[in-house]
């Protein structure tokens, strides 16, 4: 049985599979997303809670700007659609950025109007299905990199970011990840632009290749401590080869999934049956988090950072995602309240966002029990 600190890495059905490459013919590498998904008559419009106010645009102060002002952590929002003006209300409530993959965009396209006119003139024009959902994919990130362009200025390239993910169909192919990285890169042509790479052995020196051409990535699909350092790695590597001179536009965020891991062990836990192994029932995903956290400020210092520091780096941030409870039992800021820290990134949907904006409580907790997070690794470690 794998212990909490060296979970196996998962990779969701739609990231894995056997290796592919790119072909030649498309304008981007194949999308995980079905013809049939986007030959569907698309229907009623999505649509958000909130609704922004064109005439007085309030600025509505939150525990979204506590938590960057305060503690030190951005908000970011793991959802994108059209029209992405209605992303204006949650940056007013304090968002700083947005995280989007291929399942938030095939979401997007099937259920939405909004799409019906644009993805008609492109197949009209002659255009295959997989070159009309890039172009549909890419006008959206186009749109809201604009809506947060001031916060990146503001914050010198530390936030503001919205992240594009390379097709899924990639996550074994380390050359047709770096190509289709470039591309998508030189496509969105925005400054504040993430490139998301899965992290998979066959991407880890993806990352440190698109790193070295100074392209800002999202690495995402962390699931274990060994492999997150295998991610820093790759980044510290990336900047010592891209040749730069000035390296504080090139970014990084390392995007740790903490429900998931939950939703696994938990299913262990029960197997193991005993009363002990049903107590840690929802403790381990933040208990690795506090572990990535320890090991992200050991791997962001000494003289190997420092060196890198004189040259304007900035260090990868830790970025919490799928911090969405998907057990009703658990709290529903579970995966956010427990992770508060400095130079961290929470990503939350819709639902996590709303209730910690309701009655999360803003302070420090990602270091407040590593300790007690050591100890129930050893625990685990006892039933291998």
């Amino acid at each position: 049985m794998a212990s909490i600190s060296n979970l196996p890495n998962l990779t969701p059905a739609t990231s894995a599979g056997s290796s592919r490459s790119s072909s030649s013919s498309s304008v981007l590498p194949r999308s995980f997303i079905t013809l049939r998904t986007l030959n569907s008559k698309l229907s009623s419009s999505s649509h958000l809670s909130l609704r922004y106010n064109q005439t007085s645009r309030p600025s509505l102060l939150t525990t979204l700007h506590d938590l960057y002002e305060k503690e030190g952590q951005s908000p970011w929002y793991d959802n994108l659609c059209r029209p992405v003006t209605d992303l204006l209300p949650f940056i007013a409530r304090g968002v700083r950025g947005v995280t989007s993959n291929p399942a938030i965009f095939q979401k997007a396209i099937s259920t939405s109007n909004a799409y019906n006119d644009q993805f008609r003139t492109l197949v009209e024009s002659g255009k295959d299905i997989e070159s009309a959902y890039w172009e549909l994919v890419v006008k959206d990130i186009q749109d809201a990199c604009k809506l947060f362009e001031p916060i990146y200025d503001q914050t010198e390239a530390e936030d503001g970011y919205v992240s594009v993910e390379v097709s899924p169909m990639l996550a074994d192919d380390t050359k047709g990840t770096v190509e289709a990285a470039k591309y998508l890169h030189k496509v969105v042509n925005r400054r504040n632009v993430y490139i998301k790479i899965p992290a998979t052995a066959p991407c880890v020196p993806s990352i440190r290749d698109v790193i070295a051409s100074g392209i800002s990535v999202n690495v995402t699909l962390i699931f274990s401590i060994a492999r997150y350092e295998a991610v820093i790695d790759a980044y510290l590597d990336g900047l010592e080869a891209s040749g730069l001179d000035d390296l504080s536009r090139v970014t990084s965020v390392a995007s740790f999934f903490v429900s998931r891991v939950d939703t696994l062990m938990d299913k262990m836990l029960e197997k193991i049956g005993t009363p002990e192994a049903l107590d840690l029932r929802g403790k381990a995903a933040v208990a690795q988090a506090a572990l990535a956290y320890k090991l992200y400020q050991k791997k962001f210092s000494g003289p190997r950072w420092e060196a890198l520091v004189k040259k304007g780096a900035k260090k990868q941030r830790l970025l919490w995602a799928s911090t969405s409870v998907k057990n009703p039992a658990y709290s529903d800021t579970l995966y956010v309240a427990p992770l508060i820290g400095p130079d961290t990134v929470s990503t939350m949907p819709d639902q996590a966002l709303e209730a910690f904006i309701d009655h999360g409580t803003v302070k420090r907790t990602i270091d407040e029990n590593v300790s007690e997070a050591e100890g129930f690794t050893v625990h685990w470690r006892s039933w291998e």
